[in-house]
């Protein structure tokens, strides 16, 4: 299944079961660059956040003009800073955003019950890297991976730059057949 694009550094169409890195300095313009990754050319998608709460998802897609009731949320950080949340069918809260067992279930779940072009988003790995440890968030990151190869989706990974060294970044960017860089 071919997915169209129209992100800002992208190529035009992707395959299915593509990984797109998103290379940044920091958060700057990655919302306006995940949003239009996640509005176009879908039929379902899903956020993973290990950066912000669903509520901050939430205001995110509204901001950029998706409704933000199409979305499923995983939420990865609201529990770990002790914040409410509030239960839904479309939003799951993970224990913390080293909980990457969880996230990989709530991945595989989200893309067997949907059918159709599905995006999954992780913002972000360097937050992943951060709670968990780089060698995990690089496990995790390949086995989101195979899920999207399995299931004919793709994907878009955050990673910041700046924050960790260039062997970390070079090792992330060898997964990824798409890399766009901010």
């Amino acid at each position: 299944m071919e997915y169209r694009l129209e992100v800002a550094g992208a190529p035009e169409t992707i395959p299915g079961g593509t990984g797109i890195l998103l290379l940044h300095p920091s958060t700057a313009d990655t919302d306006r660059l995940d949003t239009e990754f996640l509005a176009n050319d879908t039929d379902h998608f899903l956020v993973i956040s290990t950066r912000t709460t669903a509520d901050e998802v939430d205001e995110k897609l509204e901001f950029y003009g998706i409704e933000p009731a199409a979305a499923k949320i995983v939420d990865a950080i609201s529990v770990e800073r002790g914040y409410s949340r509030r239960e839904s069918n479309r939003v799951e809260y993970l224990p913390g955003p080293d909980d990457i067992d969880g996230m990989l279930h709530a991945v595989e779940r989200f893309l067997t019950e949907h059918h159709g072009k599905r995006k999954v988003s992780l913002d972000s790995v360097t937050e992943l890297s951060f709670y968990a440890s780089e060698s995990l968030a690089l496990e995790a990151v390949e086995a989101l991976l195979e899920l999207l190869g399995e299931y004919d989706a793709v994907g878009l990974f955050h990673l910041a730059v700046n924050v960790h060294d260039s062997e970390f970044v070079d090792e992330v960017r060898t997964h990824f057949d798409v890399v766009i860089e901010l």
